[in-house]
């Protein structure tokens, strides 16, 4: 089974958050959402409080197929701030595995030099923060192992063509049609 952690913080964004968590679970995926606080529990940016599966200090990302940042402020900040969190992120991109990151997260990806190179996006007003990478101002944009999106409005497309980089295509189709995207998109 196809194994994702998504790091958690204090004043992430709660759509970019959880809905990449929905539709990966929907589509039969093991995802476990990583606090990087001390404990399981998390108060995202607009006060929603939440209980992660774990504290950062008990999880090991060994097994992990990709690894995901959700954005919002000051949760991205505080992404950023933690030297594990990083430090779990780079020894997985130098092992070749996927990584993503949404809204203003792909700017850590940029300050670790995880988008040299790459085609990103981002939450506008963040480019210049994305360090190395080519920015394309689309709602997603995936590069070899790494996937950006641009904020709260790009929560669905992003979280389906994660599944698609996972080798779900069929799931992310079958997901697009059941969860009633392709009529939004087609109105």
């Amino acid at each position: 089974m196809l194994k994702v952690y998504e790091f958690i913080a204090n004043g992430s964004e709660e759509i970019e958050a959880l809905t990449v968590v929905d539709v990966l679970k929907r589509a039969g995926v093991d995802i476990k959402t990583v606090s990087i606080n001390d404990t399981e529990a998390v108060e995202l940016s607009h006060g929603v409080k939440m209980l992660c599966d774990l504290a950062f200090a008990d999880a090991d990302f060994s097994d992990a197929d990709m690894l995901l940042l959700p954005g919002g402020l000051p949760g991205t900040y505080n992404l950023n701030d933690h030297e594990g969190l990083k430090e779990a992120v780079l020894k997985h991109a130098k092992a070749g595995k996927k990584y993503g990151a949404i809204c203003a997260a792909p700017i850590i990806l940029g300050g670790l030099g995880l988008l040299d190179g790459k085609k990103a996006t981002c939450y506008p007003g963040c480019e210049d923060q994305m360090i190395g990478a080519t920015y394309t101002a689309d709602v997603y944009t995936v590069d070899g192992n790494v996937i950006t999106g641009c904020g709260p409005a790009a929560t669905l497309p992003y979280a389906y063509a994660i599944l698609e980089m996972l080798g779900l295509s069929q799931e992310a189709d079958a997901l697009r049609e059941g969860m009633m995207f392709n009529k939004l998109m087609k109105s």
